[in-house]
C-alpha cells in the first residue's frame, strides 16, 4: 500500500488520454473550450463526479473506503469500454498525492517499464509515491507481467491496471495475488442519462430529441458514455432550427455502437452458456435473443449448430429422439444457404430444443458405464453372445445357449449381456434411468415390461 503524501500530484510523460464523463459547467474545475472533445470538457474532477460506479466509489465502498483512509493498494479496474477506468485511476492518483504514470500494453515494452521503475523508485528516495495506470494490461505477456511482481511488492509503485477481458483468465496468478480486482458496471440508463444532463448544462442547449429518441441514444451507445458523447457531439452539430429528432430521424444521424462480442474472449463463452441455459430451462424468448446477440456479434453460425446437435443428445436425449434430427437437419440448412437464409434454420433448432422435453438420463447412463469399465478392466463378453467361426471356438462353449429374440414368444429372451464376472442383475444399479418426460415415458414403461418378463424367466411357474 501506498500512503499519500501532501504534495500535489503530477502526471507522467504519457499523461495523454482524455476521458469521459463528468464535471458539468460550474463544478470543480471545468474551463469549457468548445474546439475539445465533448467527453474531454465533461471530464470529471472528482470522484464524486464519476457516475455509475457508486458500488466502487461510495464512502463505505472499497476504493471509498481506500481514498478516506490515505492508502491505496494496488488494483485491476475490470469492466467495459467508456465505464471510467481510465478516469478512476487519475482521480485516484489525484485524491491520494500519488504522481500519475501511465503506459499501454498495446505500444510499451518492457524497456518502457524499466525506465518507469527507475523513475518511480528515485521518487520514492524523496517520499514522493507512484501510481502506475496500465492500460489494456490483459495484452502484456507472462513475462511482461512478472517484470511488475518486485514494484508492486515493495511499494515502488501502486499498480493499477485496466483491463476489459476476464482477469483470472488474462492475468497470472502471481500478478492477481498482489492486487485486488474491482468490478466496473457497464454504465446504466441513469447514469447514461446524467451525462446527457451534464452536456445540457456544459452547453447551455437542450439536445433536439424526442423522450423516445433521448430513450433510443441511450440504447444506442450500449453503455459506453465515451460514445455515448461522441454521438451526441453529432446531433449538437445539426442546425438548432432543425426541430427535435425522433427515434427514427436519429438513427439516420448517428450509428449505433456495435454490441461487444469476440470470439476468443470471456464474452464468446458467456453467451453460449446463456443459450445453453435458456434452452435447457426452456424459454425460447431468451434462447433466441442470446442466438440473436451470438449472431450480431459475428459468431461462426457453424459453431452454434454444432452445440445445438450436442445440446439435442445431452439435455434432450431420449425425451425427444428427433431433437437430434432436427438440429442436424439445421447444420445442412445452413451449410446450403449460408447466412442469413440458414440462420432461421439455425432458429427453429433452437425453439424446438427450448420446447422440447428434457432428459439428462442417457448423458448420466453413459458417464455410469464408462465408471463401470474403468473399475472393471478387461473382463469377456459372456460367451453365448460370441460368434464361432471355428471348429476350436465352438468346443470352447462360443455360442451356447444363445437365443434368437425375434423367435421367442415375446420377442424377448431376457438374457444377460453382461460380462462374464460382472455382479447379477438382482444387484447391480441400472446405468440408464428414464425419466417420465416426453418419449422417455414409452421407455420406461417398455424397459419395466421386459423387467417383468425376466422375474418369470427366473421364476417359471409350478
Amino acid at each position: 500500500m501506498a500512503r499519500a503524501s501532501g504534495s500535489r500530484p503530477r502526471s507522467g510523460p504519457t499523461d495523454d488520454a482524455p476521458s469521459l464523463f463528468e464535471a458539468a459547467a460550474g463544478e470543480g474545475r471545468v474551463v469549457d473550450d468548445p474546439t475539445r472533445p465533448l467527453a474531454d470538457r465533461l471530464r470529471p474532477s472528482a470522484l464524486e463526479e464519476v457516475v455509475g460506479q457508486d458500488h466502487l466509489l461510495a464512502p463505505d465502498a472499497p476504493l471509498g473506503r481506500m481514498v478516506a483512509s490515505g492508502r491505496l493498494s494496488s488494483v485491476i479496474l475490470w469492466g467495459p469500454p467508456g465505464c471510467g477506468k481510465t478516469t478512476i485511476a487519475r482521480l485516484l492518483a489525484e485524491r491520494t498525492g500519488l504522481v500519475f504514470e501511465q503506459v499501454s500494453a498495446t505500444f510499451s515494452g518492457v524497456a518502457d517499464l524499466r525506465k518507469v521503475f527507475a523513475t518511480a523508485a528515485k521518487r520514492r528516495e524523496i517520499g514522493q509515491g507512484t501510481l502506475l495506470f496500465v492500460d489494456e494490461i490483459h495484452r502484456f505477456n507472462r513475462a511482461q507481467q512478472d517484470s511488475f511482481l518486485p514494484y508492486v511488492e515493495d511499494g515502488t509503485v501502486v499498480l493499477v491496471g485496466a483491463t476489459t477481458e476476464n482477469p483470472s483468465f488474462e492475468l497470472n496468478g502471481a500478478l492477481l495475488s498482489r492486487c485486488q480486482v474491482m468490478v466496473l458496471h457497464r454504465l446504466d440508463e441513469a447514469a447514461l442519462g446524467e451525462l446527457l444532463t451534464r452536456t445540457e448544462r456544459l452547453t447551455g442547449r437542450s439536445l433536439p430529441l424526442t423522450a423516445s429518441a433521448r430513450s433510443a441514444l441511450m440504447a444506442m451507445a450500449d453503455g459506453d458514455g465515451r460514445y455515448l458523447l461522441g454521438m451526441v457531439e453529432q446531433v449538437l452539430a445539426l442546425p438548432e432550427d432543425g426541430g427535435a429528432l425522433d427515434a427514427e430521424a436519429l438513427t439516420a444521424v448517428v450509428a449505433s455502437r456495435a454490441p461487444l462480442y469476440d470470439k476468443t474472449s470471456e464474452e464468446h463463452y458467456n453467451l453460449i452458456s446463456a443459450l445453453h441455459k435458456s434452452m435447457r430451462g426452456s424459454d425460447p424468448d431468451a434462447a433466441l435473443y442470446w442466438l440473436a446477440r451470438m449472431l450480431g456479434g459475428g459468431e461462426d453460425p457453424l459453431y452454434i449448430a454444432r452445440r445445438l446437435v450436442r445440446f439435442a443428445s445431452e439435455d434432450v436425449g431420449l425425451a425427444d429422439p428427433a431433437a437430434l434430427q432436427v438440429t442436424l437437419a439445421a447444420w445442412d440448412a445452413y451449410e446450403r444457404l449460408g447466412s442469413p437464409e440458414g440462420e432461421l434454420a439455425i432458429a427453429q433448432a433452437v425453439v424446438y430444443l427450448a420446447t422440447a422435453p428434457k432428459s439428462i438420463a442417457v448423458y448420466r447412463g453413459l458417464g455410469r458405464a464408462q465408471k463401470a469399465a474403468r473399475q472393471t478392466g478387461s473382463l469377456m463378453p459372456p460367451a453365448h453372445i460370441l460368434n464361432a467361426p471355428t471348429r476350436l471356438m465352438k468346443e470352447l462353449g462360443y455360442g451356447e445357449g444363445y437365443q434368437y429374440d425375434p423367435d421367442t414368444a415375446e420377442g424377448f429372451s431376457g438374457a444377460d449381456y453382461m460380462p462374464e464376472g460382472y455382479p447379477p442383475r438382482e444387484e447391480r444399479k441400472p446405468f440408464y434411468e428414464p425419466t417420465d418426460h416426453g418419449h422417455e415415458r414409452r421407455i420406461r414403461e417398455r424397459l419395466a415390461y421386459w423387467e417383468g418378463l425376466r422375474e418369470q424367466i427366473r421364476r417359471p411357474e409350478g
